[in-house]
C-alpha cells in the first residue's frame, strides 16, 4: 500500500494516527537506516499523551496492512504480472528492476484509482499532514527508533510543498515520480517509452481495485 491507501480512511480522526501511517513510508525516503518496527512502536500505545498513542498506533496500523496487502492474491498476481511485462519491454534489463517496478507500480496506481474516486480526499490528506507539529512527529521518532534521524521535520514539510501524489494520475508526471524513485535506489533511469505501459496497467489495478483492498478492516 502506498500513502494515499494507508491513510484515506483515517483521515477525520487525530493526526497523528495518519502520521504513524505515513511513517515507515517517510522514512523510507528520508533515512532508510532508521526504522520504527511494530515491537518498538508497541510499547507507546499507553502513553499519557493521546497523539503519542495515535503515533503508534498508526504505525502498527501500518505494518499490518502491509502484512496482509502484500500477500493478496491480486497484489501477487499483478506484481509479477507487471514485472514480466516490464521485463519484455525494458528489454536490456535482466536485473532486479522489473520486478522492484512491478511491485512499487501496484501501489502507485492503486493510490491513483483511489484518488480519481475521491479526489477532494487527496486535498484533506494534505490538510491533516500540514496540521501536525512536525518537529513533534519527529522528536516521537527518536524516542522510539534505535537510532535517530536529524531529517524527518525537514522532509515532511518537503512532502507536502510537492504534493507529489497529485502527479499519478499523468502517466508523464507518473515516469517522473518513477524515475525519482529509480535514482534513490540507485537504479537505472527508466525510458519514455514506459509511459506506453501505464495506460492497461492503470486498467488493470482499476478492475481488481476490491480484491487489492479486501483485507481492510476497521
Amino acid at each position: 500500500m502506498n500513502y494515499f491507501a494507508h491513510a484515506r480512511r483515517f483521515l477525520d480522526g487525530n493526526p497523528y494516527f495518519v502520521a504513524g501511517v505515513a511513517l515507515p513510508d517517510w522514512l523510507g525516503v528520508v533515512d532508510r537506516k532508521v526504522r520504527v518496527q511494530s515491537k518498538r512502536a508497541n510499547p507507546w500505545i499507553n502513553d499519557a499523551d493521546p497523539d503519542v498513542v495515535s503515533f503508534a498506533r498508526g504505525i502498527l496500523r501500518h505494518h499490518r496492512d502491509d502484512d496482509w496487502f502484500h500477500t493478496t492474491v491480486a497484489f501477487v498476481e499483478l506484481s509479477l504480472g507487471f514485472a514480466k511485462d516490464l521485463r519484455e519491454l525494458l528489454a536490456d534489463d535482466d536485473g532486479a528492476r522489473p520486478s522492484f517496478l512491478g511491485h512499487i507500480l501496484v501501489e502507485m496506481l492503486l493510490d491513483s484509482e483511489l484518488i480519481s474516486a475521491e479526489p477532494a480526499e487527496l486535498d484533506r490528506y494534505y490538510d491533516v499532514i500540514r496540521s501536525l507539529d512536525r518537529f513533534k512527529v519527529q522528536r516521537m521518532v527518536n524516542e522510539m527508533a534505535a537510532r535517530p534521524t536529524d531529517n524527518l521535520a525537514f522532509f515532511i514539510e518537503r512532502f507536502c510543498e510537492l504534493e507529489f501524489l497529485y502527479d499519478y494520475s499523468d502517466d508523464e508526471k507518473l515516469l517522473g515520480r518513477l524515475n525519482g524513485v529509480m535514482k534513490r535506489v540507485n537504479l537505472p533511469a527508466l525510458p519514455d517509452r514506459l509511459r506506453e505501459f501505464f495506460p492497461e496497467a492503470r486498467r488493470t489495478v482499476a478492475r481488481r481495485r476490491d480484491e487489492l483492498l479486501a483485507g481492510e478492516t476497521e
